[in-house]
């Protein structure tokens, strides 16, 4: 059966388009905040006695932390999404031209100046899971440009 205001609804409702996307619109920079807030990834570092200063450095220290989340799957997925999203904050503020960058699904990816996207969530969470890559060997590669 057609019928056309049924059709209109669902173009208009039907997108994967996220709410995030439009909030990060409207407020980069209060977004980018947010999302550098990684408290469960920083609560873990200052409790092994690494500070987390949004510098490279800071992601060789973690590389270097022993993976205790490993032990409870529940709090894997998280620390791992904290991962990745501290990784992007690493670049956006130390390389020059990065900045993040919201998927129509609503997944924060950073984009470096060369184009090439970098998806640090998932990223962050095969360090979480597996060690491998090292947070700073991605941060390497991405600052080579």
């Amino acid at each position: 059966m057609n019928i056309p205001f049924l059709d209109n609804w669902r173009k208009k409702h039907d997108t994967a388009r996220s709410p995030l996307v439009s909030v990060f619109d409207r407020d980069p920079e209060g977004a980018a905040e947010l999302l550098a807030e990684c408290e469960l990834l920083r609560a873990r570092a200052q409790e092994a006695g690494v500070a987390l200063d949004d510098t490279p450095r800071s992601l060789a220290a973690l590389d270097q932390l022993p993976p205790r989340w490993r032990d409870d799957p529940e709090e894997l997925p998280w620390v791992g999404n904290d991962a990745g999203l501290y990784l992007g904050t690493v670049i956006v503020r130390t390389v020059p031209g990065a900045g993040w960058r919201l998927r129509p699904d609503g997944q924060p990816v950073v984009l470096l100046p060369s184009g090439r996207e970098v998806n640090v969530v998932e990223a962050g969470l095969d360090w979480a899971t597996t060690g491998i890559p090292e947070l700073s060997q991605i941060y390497a590669e991405s600052a080579e440009f």
